[in-house]
């Protein structure tokens, strides 16, 4: 595979507050993020993506894309996928680092007899995830698999 460069633009507007870009996606308010410190940490801005949300939720995302991808590959047909995923910060000799991320995936199949394909599938998507393979983070996945429930 060949080296792929992912670009993004970054400009401050006010306090401790920013927009974050694409040039590879289309420059409107609905590909456009705001990003700010978080509350936590002095004159943060609650209720705004922070670094700390936007790590976390790389290493989420790309669990379900790569879960996606292999499921597709392995014909492993299911009805939902959803990830709770916590990121901790912690500091750590002097310095502030994002120790663990701990994802939660449930998936949904359609027959019982999908439930450890299922799981095969997270467990080869956790491995695979480029992002988590590129992080020093702890990576704890608690999976969940259940079956959909006939109304």
């Amino acid at each position: 595979m060949e080296p792929h460069t992912y670009n993004v633009d970054i400009s401050w507007n006010t306090d401790r507050k920013g927009v974050m870009c694409s040039p590879e996606l289309n420059k409107d308010a609905n590909t456009c993020i705001d990003v700010a410190t978080p509350p936590e940490f002095p004159k943060g801005i609650p209720g705004i993506w922070s670094p700390e949300h936007l790590f976390t939720a790389s290493v989420s995302s790309c669990l379900m894309t790569t879960f996606l991808a292999i499921a597709e590959n392995s014909k492993l047909e299911f009805v939902e996928f959803n990830c709770n995923s916590k990121g901790k910060l912690e500091k750590v000799d002097g310095k502030l680092l994002m120790t663990q991320v701990i994802l939660k995936p449930k998936v949904t199949v359609k027959q019982e007899t999908d439930i450890d394909r299922a799981k095969r599938v997270l467990e080869k998507s956790e491995k695979a995830c480029l992002i988590s393979n590129s992080i020093k983070s702890e990576v704890i996945m608690e999976p969940v698999i259940e079956v959909l429930q006939a109304v």
